[in-house]
């Protein structure tokens, strides 16, 4: 496990073949991504959070640590994006998975909040960067309150 406690050391101990999918996709999360979230290490992954002082509460599970978002991470087979909306918000799911079919040759292969990505020269970084600008921190929060106190 990848114990960095810097983003830039996270992807530089990952292995090297993944370096510049990583970097990719730091960069495209980092310039579509709406105000207000912040990037670091989160769970041990580059993450994207919405931070305490936009959100006080934190995360209902550990309320030290910051509301996530949006996660990336490399792991033993494929390279993973974590997106928490994807999971709360079914009509961001269904965009993405329309979305998905239409520009990716290769079937979608995705759990809950995880797309995983085995074939990393094949990265839909257009559709990620478009995925990114769905939601704002306000109705990421509004989405999450809803859910928790259900």
């Amino acid at each position: 496990m990848n114990r960095s406690k810097e983003i830039d050391a996270y992807i530089e101990k990952a292995d090297p073949d993944r370096h510049g999918a990583l970097n990719e996709l730091r960069k495209t999360i980092s310039e579509h991504i709406p105000n207000g979230f912040e990037e670091r290490i989160n769970y041990g992954m580059p993450s994207y959070i919405v931070p305490h002082q936009l959100y006080p509460d934190g995360y209902h599970c550990d309320p030290k640590l910051p509301l996530p978002f949006v996660s990336f991470a490399s792991q033993k087979r494929f390279v993973a994006l974590y997106h928490m909306g994807i999971y709360a918000d079914s009509e961001v799911l269904d965009w993405f998975v329309e979305e998905y079919s239409k520009r990716c040759a290769h079937k979608l292969d995705m759990g809950k909040s995880c797309i995983r990505f085995k074939k990393i020269n094949e990265i839909p970084y257009d559709l990620i960067a478009e995925l990114m600008t769905k939601m704002d921190t306000n109705r990421w929060i509004s989405i999450y309150e809803a859910s928790i106190k259900r």
